[in-house]
Protein backbone atom coordinates (compact mmCIF):
# COMPACT_ATOMS: atom_id res chain seq x y z
CA UNK A 1 0.00 0.00 0.00
CA UNK A 2 2.69 2.24 0.48
CA UNK A 3 4.46 1.81 -2.30
CA UNK A 4 1.71 2.50 -4.26
CA UNK A 5 0.81 5.55 -2.64
CA UNK A 6 4.84 6.69 -3.38
CA UNK A 7 4.61 5.92 -6.81
CA UNK A 8 0.98 8.02 -7.42
CA UNK A 9 2.82 10.75 -5.68
CA UNK A 10 5.80 10.13 -7.78
CA UNK A 11 3.50 10.67 -10.52
CA UNK A 12 2.04 13.71 -9.47
CA UNK A 13 5.04 15.75 -8.68
CA UNK A 14 6.05 15.06 -12.25
CA UNK A 15 2.83 16.09 -13.32
CA UNK A 16 3.25 18.95 -11.75
CA UNK A 17 7.11 19.67 -12.29
CA UNK A 18 6.21 19.18 -16.16
CA UNK A 19 3.20 21.36 -16.45
CA UNK A 20 5.26 24.60 -14.66
CA UNK A 21 8.06 23.69 -17.06
CA UNK A 22 5.77 23.93 -20.32
CA UNK A 23 4.11 27.15 -19.17
CA UNK A 24 7.36 28.64 -18.55
CA UNK A 25 9.18 27.85 -21.91
CA UNK A 26 5.73 28.82 -23.64
CA UNK A 27 6.19 32.28 -21.86
CA UNK A 28 9.98 32.91 -23.49
CA UNK A 29 11.48 36.24 -22.52
CA UNK A 30 9.47 38.10 -25.03
CA UNK A 31 10.59 41.38 -27.05
CA UNK A 32 13.22 43.39 -26.23
CA UNK A 33 13.97 46.55 -27.46
CA UNK A 34 14.33 47.24 -31.38
CA UNK A 35 12.47 44.17 -31.89
CA UNK A 36 9.52 44.13 -34.42
CA UNK A 37 6.01 43.20 -32.49
CA UNK A 38 3.69 40.78 -34.09
CA UNK A 39 0.28 42.37 -35.07
CA UNK A 40 -2.83 40.56 -33.10
CA UNK A 41 -6.52 39.96 -33.24
CA UNK A 42 -8.68 40.30 -29.84
CA UNK A 43 -11.92 40.77 -28.90
CA UNK A 44 -13.05 44.29 -27.15
CA UNK A 45 -15.75 44.72 -25.10
CA UNK A 46 -17.80 46.24 -27.84
CA UNK A 47 -17.61 42.79 -29.35
CA UNK A 48 -15.62 43.85 -32.33
CA UNK A 49 -12.12 42.22 -32.96
CA UNK A 50 -9.17 44.72 -32.90
CA UNK A 51 -5.89 45.05 -34.66
CA UNK A 52 -2.71 47.07 -34.29
CA UNK A 53 -3.35 47.16 -38.32
CA UNK A 54 -6.55 48.79 -37.97
CA UNK A 55 -5.50 51.70 -36.88
CA UNK A 56 -4.21 53.02 -40.46
CA UNK A 57 -2.89 56.38 -39.16
CA UNK A 58 -1.26 55.87 -35.77
CA UNK A 59 2.32 56.98 -35.77
CA UNK A 60 2.50 54.01 -32.97
CA UNK A 61 0.83 52.56 -29.75
CA UNK A 62 0.84 52.58 -26.22
CA UNK A 63 0.05 48.82 -25.43
CA UNK A 64 -0.76 48.41 -22.26
CA UNK A 65 -1.17 44.65 -20.48
CA UNK A 66 -3.91 45.76 -17.95
CA UNK A 67 -6.99 43.97 -15.90
CA UNK A 68 -10.02 44.97 -13.25
CA UNK A 69 -8.51 43.04 -9.72
CA UNK A 70 -4.86 44.02 -9.21
CA UNK A 71 -5.10 46.90 -7.26
CA UNK A 72 -1.58 48.40 -9.06
CA UNK A 73 -3.65 47.97 -11.99
CA UNK A 74 -6.28 49.75 -10.25
CA UNK A 75 -4.23 52.67 -9.08
CA UNK A 76 -2.85 53.40 -12.76
CA UNK A 77 -6.24 53.61 -14.54
CA UNK A 78 -6.88 57.26 -14.41
CA UNK A 79 -2.78 57.80 -15.72
CA UNK A 80 -4.01 55.07 -18.71
CA UNK A 81 -6.90 57.13 -19.31
CA UNK A 82 -4.83 60.29 -19.23
CA UNK A 83 -2.19 59.03 -21.69
CA UNK A 84 -5.16 58.10 -24.44
CA UNK A 85 -6.44 61.36 -23.55
CA UNK A 86 -3.16 63.06 -24.46
CA UNK A 87 -1.32 60.82 -27.13
CA UNK A 88 -4.36 59.53 -28.97
CA UNK A 89 -4.73 62.62 -30.83
CA UNK A 90 -1.01 62.56 -32.03
CA UNK A 91 -0.77 59.10 -33.25
CA UNK A 92 -0.24 56.97 -30.13
CA UNK A 93 -3.42 55.68 -28.89
CA UNK A 94 -3.74 53.50 -25.77
CA UNK A 95 -4.29 49.41 -26.55
CA UNK A 96 -5.05 47.47 -23.31
CA UNK A 97 -5.15 43.79 -22.95
CA UNK A 98 -6.34 42.29 -19.98
CA UNK A 99 -4.05 39.16 -20.08
CA UNK A 100 -5.27 36.88 -16.87
CA UNK A 101 -6.60 33.52 -17.07
CA UNK A 102 -10.83 33.99 -15.98
CA UNK A 103 -11.03 30.65 -14.33
CA UNK A 104 -8.20 31.76 -12.14
CA UNK A 105 -9.24 35.80 -11.68
CA UNK A 106 -13.00 35.84 -12.12
CA UNK A 107 -13.00 39.32 -11.90
CA UNK A 108 -11.29 39.50 -15.31
CA UNK A 109 -13.58 37.87 -17.45
CA UNK A 110 -15.45 40.53 -20.23
CA UNK A 111 -18.72 41.19 -18.40
CA UNK A 112 -16.67 42.04 -15.17
CA UNK A 113 -14.23 44.08 -18.35
CA UNK A 114 -17.21 45.97 -19.93
CA UNK A 115 -18.49 47.09 -16.70
CA UNK A 116 -15.50 48.23 -15.44
CA UNK A 117 -14.61 50.42 -19.06
CA UNK A 118 -18.38 52.01 -18.44
CA UNK A 119 -17.83 52.99 -15.14
CA UNK A 120 -13.77 54.76 -15.81
CA UNK A 121 -14.84 55.69 -18.80
CA UNK A 122 -12.09 54.11 -21.02
CA UNK A 123 -11.66 56.15 -24.34
CA UNK A 124 -9.66 53.34 -25.72
CA UNK A 125 -10.24 49.58 -26.52
CA UNK A 126 -9.99 47.15 -23.55
CA UNK A 127 -9.10 43.61 -25.33
CA UNK A 128 -9.15 39.95 -23.42
CA UNK A 129 -6.28 38.01 -24.57
CA UNK A 130 -8.88 35.12 -23.84
CA UNK A 131 -6.36 32.13 -25.20
CA UNK A 132 -3.19 33.72 -23.12
CA UNK A 133 -0.82 33.65 -26.50
CA UNK A 134 -0.25 37.30 -26.81
CA UNK A 135 1.10 38.25 -24.00
CA UNK A 136 3.89 35.18 -23.58
CA UNK A 137 5.14 36.89 -27.15
CA UNK A 138 5.42 40.75 -25.26
CA UNK A 139 7.05 38.95 -22.37
CA UNK A 140 4.55 40.24 -20.33
CA UNK A 141 4.83 39.42 -16.80
CA UNK A 142 2.76 42.31 -14.66
CA UNK A 143 -0.52 44.19 -14.44
CA UNK A 144 0.12 46.81 -15.75
CA UNK A 145 3.22 46.48 -18.12
CA UNK A 146 3.40 48.67 -21.09
CA UNK A 147 4.81 48.51 -24.25
CA UNK A 148 5.62 51.81 -26.60
CA UNK A 149 6.07 50.64 -30.21
CA UNK A 150 6.23 52.75 -33.11
CA UNK A 151 4.63 52.40 -36.37
CA UNK A 152 7.85 51.98 -39.46
CA UNK A 153 7.91 50.22 -43.13
CA UNK A 154 9.48 47.03 -41.07
CA UNK A 155 6.18 46.90 -38.48
CA UNK A 156 5.93 48.31 -35.02
CA UNK A 157 9.24 48.34 -33.68
CA UNK A 158 9.83 48.13 -29.88
CA UNK A 159 10.63 51.12 -28.14
CA UNK A 160 9.96 51.11 -24.54
CA UNK A 161 9.17 48.40 -22.24
CA UNK A 162 8.31 48.77 -18.23
CA UNK A 163 6.21 50.45 -15.68
CA UNK A 164 4.11 53.89 -16.13
CA UNK A 165 5.95 56.30 -14.09
CA UNK A 166 8.30 56.22 -10.61
CA UNK A 167 5.44 56.04 -7.96
CA UNK A 168 1.93 54.11 -8.44
CA UNK A 169 0.70 54.91 -5.16
CA UNK A 170 0.11 58.79 -5.83
CA UNK A 171 -0.06 60.44 -9.54
CA UNK A 172 0.86 63.80 -7.47
CA UNK A 173 4.46 62.95 -6.39
CA UNK A 174 5.54 61.64 -9.55
CA UNK A 175 8.90 62.37 -10.38
CA UNK A 176 9.54 60.45 -13.53
CA UNK A 177 6.83 59.73 -16.29
CA UNK A 178 8.94 56.94 -18.00
CA UNK A 179 5.91 56.69 -20.96
CA UNK A 180 5.47 60.05 -21.37
CA UNK A 181 8.72 60.74 -21.82
CA UNK A 182 8.99 58.26 -24.07
CA UNK A 183 5.99 59.00 -26.58
CA UNK A 184 7.39 62.64 -26.41
CA UNK A 185 10.87 61.48 -27.55
CA UNK A 186 9.32 59.59 -30.44
CA UNK A 187 7.03 62.54 -31.52
CA UNK A 188 10.34 64.92 -31.36
CA UNK A 189 12.39 62.12 -33.62
CA UNK A 190 14.73 61.47 -30.47
CA UNK A 191 16.20 58.96 -28.96
CA UNK A 192 14.56 57.80 -25.81
CA UNK A 193 16.90 58.14 -22.37
CA UNK A 194 15.44 55.47 -20.48
CA UNK A 195 14.03 52.57 -22.52
CA UNK A 196 13.59 49.98 -20.19
CA UNK A 197 12.18 50.13 -16.06
CA UNK A 198 10.89 47.65 -14.16
CA UNK A 199 7.11 46.77 -14.55
CA UNK A 200 5.32 47.54 -10.51
CA UNK A 201 2.53 45.24 -10.60
CA UNK A 202 0.31 41.88 -9.89
CA UNK A 203 2.07 38.84 -11.85
CA UNK A 204 -0.29 37.70 -14.84
CA UNK A 205 -2.73 34.84 -13.79
CA UNK A 206 -2.22 31.49 -16.28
Amino acid sequence: MKTTIKIIAAFCFILFVSAFTITKSTLGDGYKIGDIADDFKLENIDGNMVSLSDYKEAKGFIVTFTCNTCPYAVMYEDRIIALDKKYAPNGYPVIAIMPNNVEVQPGDRMEAMKERANTKGFTFPYLIDAEQTVFPKYGATRTPHIFVLQKTEKGNVVKYIGTIDDNYKDAAAVKTKYVEEAVDALLKGKDIKEKETKAIGCSIKV
